[in-house]
């Protein structure tokens, strides 16, 4: 069991990732990576909503709606778990750090809205069927995936806007391009576990 855990959280943070193979969470990845800060700040915000969320869709889904036979009803249900545990995040980074807020700006409430967030919820417990343990340790390893990324991204932009690029890739054209790279690279890990 831990053998398989461990490789299906690589799996996750790696192959897998939530960004760069799966293309959900684009919109924070894209938008927050401008600098470092902000992008470690949104990363480990999703870590930390797509872990809870993960766990209290868990519960809600095995213990709420498959006993009462409304399993149909996950999506609206998970959507409200996401959405009220994003509103006490958003409260507790206003009070806590009033720089990490308005760093994060509009893009902070859109982890409500954030597919990778609910992706993650419907493929661990809905799709693959996961019992608890795993669901958690998959949507960890799924935000660290999500974190890794943004702050590749971070890094590779404060290199890229003070490099001697042409005037038309300068901006978001060079983030596509980059981005766009950084997906080939990571899908070169996709056959790592097989064989």
């Amino acid at each position: 069991m831990t053998v398989s855990l461990l490789s299906v959280m690589f799996t996750a943070v790696i192959s897998q990732n939530i960004v760069l193979s799966q293309y959900q969470g684009i919109c924070p990845f894209l938008g927050v990576s401008k600098k470092m800060s902000s992008a470690a700040g949104m990363g480990f915000a999703v870590i930390f909503v797509m872990a809870v969320s993960s766990v209290f869709c868990w519960l809600v889904y095995n213990y709420i709606l498959l006993p009462l036979g409304i399993d149909y009803l996950y999506t609206m249900a998970f959507i409200l778990v996401i959405a009220s545990l994003v509103q006490m995040l958003e409260m507790a980074i206003k009070r806590l750090s009033p720089t990490l807020y308005s760093a994060l700006g509009v893009y902070l409430p859109l982890i409500t809205t954030n597919c990778a967030i609910l992706g993650t919820a419907n493929s661990a417990i809905v799709f693959s069927s996961y019992n608890f343990v795993y669901t958690f340790c998959v949507s960890v390893a799924t935000g660290v995936g999500f974190l890794l990324a943004i702050c590749l991204l971070a890094g590779i932009r404060l290199k890229t806007d003070r490099a001697d690029i042409p005037k038309c890739f300068k901006g978001f054209p060079i983030t596509l391009i980059t981005a766009a790279i950084m997906a080939l690279a990571f899908a070169g890990f996709s056959g790592i576990l097989a064989g």
